[in-house]
């Protein structure tokens, strides 16, 4: 299990453009074979601040989300909405191991 968590900052004004772009996005991420979870968090304190917490299945599943159209299409959406870069890192996921987040 490969864990990407992104951390995203908005542009004030952007924020209700951000979340409907993002939540496109994370509707059709879930669909993907390789995706075994997709989150889009925002944070309640501050709310300009957004969390992508995405649980991928292996290495093939992150390529293809890479590749898909509607990731291709949130980039080049979102990309001015932001206020700095994101930031993501990748992690283990060490107790998705189980039957549950197996595909089978």
């Amino acid at each position: 299990m490969k864990i990407l968590v992104v951390h995203i900052k908005v542009k004030p004004e952007m924020v209700e453009d951000f979340i409907t772009a993002s939540l496109d996005n994370a509707r059709n991420s879930i669909q993907e074979r390789g995706v075994a979870q997709f989150d889009f968090l925002q944070d309640e304190s501050e709310p300009t601040r957004f969390t992508l917490y995405e649980a991928y299945y292996d290495e093939s599943g992150v390529e293809a989300h890479r590749v898909s159209a509607h990731y291709q299409r949130w980039k080049l959406i979102v990309e001015p909405m932001m206020d700095g870069p994101r930031q993501g890192l990748w992690h283990h996921g060490l107790q998705h191991q189980d039957k549950a987040w197996s595909r089978a």
